[in-house]
């Protein structure tokens, strides 16, 4: 359970980080908004995570998924180029990612 909870607070980090950029420097209120609560609740699922999975772990998980999934989004999204090299890096990060649940 507590991997499914840190694969889904992961999926949040990219919602935060992109709500944040979306938000203007928090003068937009719905992207603010949705940065506040996405946070919280990935902090929150970050924290319980880490109280059955080894911290270092638990928090490159969460960071290599909320990393990749945000610049796959802004990739998609057209804000950020998307080239053979940045692919391969990204494939690589989430390889490096499911490394680390198996060795768990």
């Amino acid at each position: 359970m507590a991997w499914l909870i840190l694969v889904l607070s992961g999926m949040l980090e990219a919602v935060w980080a992109s709500a944040l950029s979306a938000s203007d420097g928090f003068k937009k209120v719905r992207p603010t908004i949705l940065f506040v609560v996405a946070m919280v609740a990935s902090m929150a699922g970050l924290a319980y995570a880490m109280t059955s999975l080894p911290t270092g772990t638990a928090y490159a998980v969460w960071v290599g998924i909320g990393a990749s999934l945000t610049v796959v989004w802004a990739m998609l999204a057209g804000k950020e180029p998307a080239s053979i090299a940045r692919i391969a890096l990204l494939v690589l990060l989430v390889g490096s990612v499911v490394g680390l649940k198996v060795v768990s």
